[in-house]
């Protein structure tokens, strides 16, 4: 079960990113278009936040890791997106009155709104992987299945939300619909209790 939900909480966090930087393109499309200038933006935050995360969840790996603090990660990642739902549009125009060119409109409101929730969810990885490994032999074994669940779950984020999800929901129905099951995600492994230490 322990190993169940690390996995679970490390292949949930890679669909909700990219469902995320999937949904900010329409974002701020209104404001900025969606150019190849907006999505270079987009994509140049996410992959900055993403290594910072990696960096952080590593650093923290080394004390004292938990599950319970793997799905508090998972939990503040999600809360940390509401913002967006509930103010991202009043935010977004107000960014527009001060830049409009889209290139560095772009850049200022992908930081705003989506850098927090992405730098923390770009920390479950790294910390997930130190919790799955018991030996060094099979460090290499168990970071690889870690990443394969990461990525396979960024790849369901990304053909969910893309082919489905938008086509059914309002964005701000998505987001919320993410934060909430991140939350019970969060939930399930704040309260599992382990049988033995490990």
């Amino acid at each position: 079960m322990f190993r169940f939900l690390v996995f679970a909480i490390a292949g949930w966090s890679g669909f909700f990113v990219m469902a995320i930087e999937l949904l900010s393109g329409r974002i701020l499309a209104p404001n900025f278009g969606s150019s190849i200038y907006v999505w270079g933006g987009v994509i140049t935050i996410f992959m900055l936040a993403l290594s910072i995360g990696y960096l952080l969840g590593g650093r923290l790996s080394t004390r004292a890791p938990s599950l319970r603090k793997l799905a508090v990660m998972l939990g503040l990642a999600a809360l940390a997106t509401l913002p967006v739902a509930i103010a991202g549009d009043s935010a977004l125009d107000r960014i527009f009155e001060l830049v409009r060119d889209p290139r560095y409109g772009s850049l200022l409101s992908s930081t705003l709104l989506f850098f927090v929730p992405t730098v923390v969810s770009g920390m479950v990885s790294p910390y997930a992987v130190r919790l799955l490994v018991q030996e060094t032999r099979l460090s290499g074994r168990n970071a690889g299945q870690l990443y394969f669940v990461s990525t396979f779950g960024s790849a369901a984020g990304t053909i969910s939300t893309a082919f489905y999800l938008v086509l059914y929901l309002e964005i701000n129905q998505i987001i919320w619909t993410l934060a909430v099951i991140s939350a019970i995600l969060a939930a399930i492994g704040i309260g599992w209790k382990p049988r033995s230490a490990f």
